[in-house]
């Protein structure tokens, strides 16, 4: 097998990996988070990192059924990892604003809340409390 070094950085072996965990305000350094906690997101998902990354013109493909090592809940939510290329065959950048991976990191993050799956659901969630709510009021003792 040949060194790293001597493949293309085209080789979709090449492209670097970005976990949904890099990018978790509620995750530790130690439980893989990357990035700072003012600039990570609530839960992100591999599809919301890929549809960033797409959106602002990188090659990327999504790995539905990878696993971060250090992800101890199995769940959907927490599966897949994002590859993307960083530089093309003869070593030059894809896209200068991306010199590295910690660069296409914050970009996610930074436009993660901003999709329109995020701004959908903090509109929704707000109404479902306060019916949760307005439920509870109605609990207590029975009256004799």
């Amino acid at each position: 097998m040949a060194c790293a070094a001597a493949r293309s950085p085209a080789d979709q072996d090449r492209f670097i990996c970005i976990y949904p965990a890099y990018l978790n305000n509620k995750k530790t350094i130690a439980e893989g988070r990357r990035i700072p906690i003012s600039k990570a997101v609530e839960n992100p998902t591999a599809i919301e990192i890929q549809d960033v990354c797409l959106a602002v013109g990188l090659n990327v493909f999504l790995e539905k059924n990878k696993m971060y090592s250090r992800e101890w809940n199995r769940d959907v939510q927490y599966k897949g990892r994002v590859r993307v290329q960083l530089k093309q065959e003869d070593g030059s950048l894809c896209l200068v604003q991306f010199p590295s991976r910690k660069s296409v990191m914050l970009y996610a993050a930074e436009m993660i809340p901003k999709l329109k799956t995020r701004t959908q659901k903090t509109g929704g969630g707000d109404q479902s409390l306060q019916q949760g709510e307005g439920s509870k009021k109605g609990k207590g003792k029975k009256k004799k």
